[in-house]
């Protein structure tokens, strides 16, 4: 077997905001797989700036992973331990060879495009201008759960877009998400949760910085709408720590990266502990491209999970590929009779 890495630069079709700044740009890797003539690729969706793995020996570390590709995919799993993206690459390539369409990673009525997958409208962090487009546009393309970035802008202007948005759609019609990406003062944040709580919000995620669990846990415990941990789940390696931080804060929901948790088996770990105690969850995207979104969806519809998932990221860039994923009236579909453009000799 013979494995090669390969860097690849993902173009935002226009600057896409979040708390932590504005993007143009996502650098991704893959790693490619080559046995008996066939081809088998993973992406390792690395975040700059948020992964755990983002550090100086990222690029060494996947250089390594293909020097030492015969271990397989068990024995680098554990040795990656502290590389989550480089894991789910692995994870992902593996069962892309194995498959007999290097994309077909998981058959199921999904890929059959017999049933679809229940997703989230994504609204970037903008002037309010465009963030109302973003709204209005979401809500004409069918969907019926909308996630809203919000920490960006001045807090009024945000409760603002929110109004505007019950003002039209009763909780039934439109479930509201909301993600602060850590942007809440933690003395501040309890005043802004109550505020927020008169939109009948579905959840916030991610209210106050990751790594102040004491402050995170009284929130999740007065918070009068349920709050989801999301970059909290970051950089914890063993079921004992990861168990610990649930106990410890007891959120109400917990939101899964396959990149930034160690793939498919590390998201496995945090849905058992999350089931045991009896903590809700979903799965999202990273930014990644199509190649480790198909992957992530194609997982995430054998999970069974029937709450809206993350996964509406596919036409974020000019230079993704090209693939049989779409999004209509807010769910994820699978077209089978849509085909992949994608050719190998582009990573060269």
């Amino acid at each position: 077997m013979k494995a090669t890495c390969h860097k690849y630069i993902l173009d935002f079709k226009r600057p896409s905001g979040t708390s932590r700044g504005v993007m143009t740009k996502k650098e991704t890797w893959f790693i490619v797989l080559e046995q008996d003539g066939k081809k088998g690729i993973g992406e390792c969706g690395i975040l700059r700036g948020l992964s755990i793995d983002d550090r100086s020996d990222y690029e060494e570390k996947l250089q390594w992973t293909c020097d030492t590709i015969h271990l397989g995919k068990d024995q680098l799993w554990e040795a990656l331990m502290e590389f989550p993206s480089i894991q789910f690459g692995v994870e992902m390539a593996f069962q892309s060879l194995e498959s007999e369409n290097p994309f077909l990673l998981f058959p199921s009525d999904f890929t059959n495009g017999t049933k679809s997958i229940l997703i989230n409208g994504l609204v970037w962090m903008g002037e309010e201008s465009f963030m109302k487009q973003q709204i209005e546009e979401k809500l004409a393309q069918g969907f019926r759960c909308i996630k809203l970035k919000i920490g960006a802008i001045d807090f009024d202007k945000e409760l603002q877009l929110l109004r505007f948005i019950r003002e039209h759609f009763t909780p039934e019609q439109v479930e509201i998400r909301v993600d602060a990406n850590g942007a809440f003062d933690s003395i501040l944040a309890l005043n802004k949760l109550i505020q927020l709580s008169e939109f009948k919000l579905h959840s916030i995620e991610q209210p106050i910085q990751k790594n102040h669990a004491d402050s995170m846990a009284e929130l999740c415990k007065a918070t009068p709408f349920p709050i989801a941990l999301d970059e909290e789940l970051i950089g914890l390696f063993t079921l004992a720590e990861k168990e610990q931080l649930l106990v410890k804060i007891k959120p109400q929901y917990i939101i899964l990266k396959p990149s930034f948790v160690g793939g498919f088996r590390g998201t496995q770990e945090w849905i058992s502990l999350a089931e045991k105690h009896k903590i809700g969850w979903w799965i999202t995207s990273a930014l990644e491209s199509n190649i480790g979104l198909n992957a992530i969806a194609q997982w995430t519809f054998l999970q069974h999970n029937l709450m809206p998932q993350g996964l509406g990221t596919g036409a974020l860039y000019t230079n993704n590929f090209d693939c049989p994923l779409e999004v209509s009236q807010g769910q994820l579909w699978y077209k089978k009779d849509l085909d992949w453009k994608f050719d190998f000799a582009l990573l060269k």
